[in-house]
């Protein structure tokens, strides 16, 4: 029999998302414990949605089984409530639950859940929408929307749409306002960082945190391509910074993004945004369950 706490969890399964071989174990095992485990698979957003809110009552714990757009349909229900967000990776990146320490491994994050231990991270919003993770334009944005297209996924896959799009890789005229300050550069990619990595252990931005109520900007600035493999070991060693290429700034206050480019992605999802792009952070705005293996610690409650 198992603990309340496991009965008090929702998994909520996105059929279309993730990798084959992870997905397809993954999901046989959810399968094989289904008289034990609470689930139910999500045809779309609109569904996730209403199951979600009709399911508060019976329901403390909800995990997202698939990759960062999963994680990020779930999250949205579940912020500014006392609910808390599990996850279970089956992505191909998946950099948040890198980050917050998530395993694709179901009696780990049954172990996770039976303490039923939680961390607020903050949640950052751009346009409305929301972001757990990282989003921007340029490099990360072309590669977001041609992987979109690809009947295949996984890390290869991702190299070689990354490879296409950095071929033809044409510099992003951005301007931001903050502070009362203008910035205008012309940039490889511009992005807004709320936790260190894109997926896969890809740093760009190795201070980030996200629970400091910082908003983490990242500026590449065009850059001989010839040094394109310098550039990459840096972001997968978390030694980006070394680059006179690239600037960081930290902010908690809000700021508009203004580029003619509307090709964005937010956590790893492409999206089409038009006119002016307003960023703002919201502090302590989620609960997430705190895992064996969570780098944030200090804010457990």
């Amino acid at each position: 029999m198992y603990p309340e706490q496991i009965k008090k969890s929702l998994f909520i399964l996105n059929p279309a998302a993730g990798i084959l071989p992870v997905k397809l174990i993954l999901s046989a095992e959810l399968k094989r414990r289904r008289n034990e485990l609470s689930t139910f698979k999500s045809l779309s957003i609109d569904e996730s949605g209403m199951q979600i809110r009709n399911s508060f009552p019976d329901f403390e714990i909800f995990v997202a089984a698939g990759g960062d757009g999963t994680v990020r349909t779930i999250a949205s229900q579940l912020v500014g409530t006392d609910k808390i967000l599990g996850v279970l990776p089956m992505g191909s990146g998946n950099g948040f639950a890198r980050e917050l320490g998530f395993k694709p491994n179901i009696p780990s994050l049954l172990k996770d859940i039976r303490k039923s231990e939680r961390i607020l991270i903050d949640v950052i919003e751009i346009n409305d929408q929301l972001c757990l993770n990282v989003a921007g334009t340029g490099l990360d944005s072309f590669v977001a929307h041609s992987f979109d297209k690809l009947s295949t996924r996984g890390f290869w896959s991702y190299v070689y749409v990354t490879f296409l799009n950095f071929i033809r890789l044409k510099p992003v005229h951005v301007r931001i306002n903050l502070s009362g300050e203008t910035i205008e550069d012309d940039l490889f990619s511009f992005t807004i960082a709320n936790t260190r990595q894109f997926g896969n252990n890809a740093y760009i931005a190795p201070e980030a945190k996200p629970n400091d109520g910082i908003i983490d900007i990242v500026m590449v600035k065009p850059f001989p391509k010839i040094k394109a493999p310098l550039i990459v070991y840096r972001l997968f060693r978390g030694t980006l910074g070394k680059s006179k290429y690239v600037r960081y700034i930290k902010t908690d206050k809000s700021f508009t993004l203004h580029t003619d480019e509307t090709r964005f992605h937010i956590d790893g999802e492409p999206v089409e945004i038009r006119g002016e792009v307003r960023v703002s952070i919201r502090r302590n705005a989620l609960s997430v369950l705190k895992t064996g293996r969570n780098k944030f610690l200090d804010t457990v409650n």
